[in-house]
């Protein structure tokens, strides 16, 4: 998991094999934040997906030196593996509780279980699970609980979505009858 702007693209054969007709592009980033995955690789230059969409193969835009959160797979040779599966947003399109999450509230949910509801009903089935909902209330898994709330694990072993961020912009006052 890791931001990185990128720097250019390049179509190049995907193995060794001469036999092997299949093309990766290779996009050359500059990392400028690794926030999972430095136990397997320090610093990543090159990011590796399949030529094809139709292989899950991914475009990000190298002219413009744009600035990605990208996550991937290491393989066994150390390359940088990146798809359609895999989750890629420009860095700008993040929400700010999305961008505060990724330092420090993403891992506090390392233990935890997030399950998604495509269809009613649909409930958690262990305590260490946070129900992901907004495939079935937006019709796209990134909607706002997303965006805005991460699956934390409480003192107590059980997980729920915390939502992190900025204060609510208006006061409420309680107005209750004398």
């Amino acid at each position: 998991v890791i931001r990185a702007k990128i720097s250019s693209e390049k179509v190049v054969p995907a193995s060794d094999d001469p036999l092997d007709t299949h093309k990766m592009i290779r996009y050359e980033i500059k990392q400028i934040k690794m926030f999972k995955g430095f136990e397997k690789l320090k610093d990543v230059q090159y990011v590796y997906t399949p030529f094809d969409s139709s292989l899950c193969g991914v475009k990000l835009d190298a002219n413009n030196k744009k600035q990605y959160l990208l996550t991937g797979q290491i393989l066994s040779d150390g390359k940088v593996l990146i798809h359609l599966c895999n989750y890629i947003e420009p860095w700008d399109d993040l929400s700010l509780s999305q961008k505060k999450s990724l330092n420090q509230r993403y891992q506090m949910g390392c233990g935890c279980k997030i399950t998604t509801c495509y269809m009613v009903p649909c409930s958690i089935t262990a305590p260490n699970e946070c129900l992901w909902t907004d495939w079935l209330i937006e019709r796209k898994l990134y909607g706002h609980q997303a965006k805005h709330y991460a699956c934390i694990k409480r003192s107590d072993g059980t997980c729920s979505w915390y939502r992190g961020g900025p204060p609510p912009e208006k006061e409420f006052i309680d107005i209750s009858e004398p």
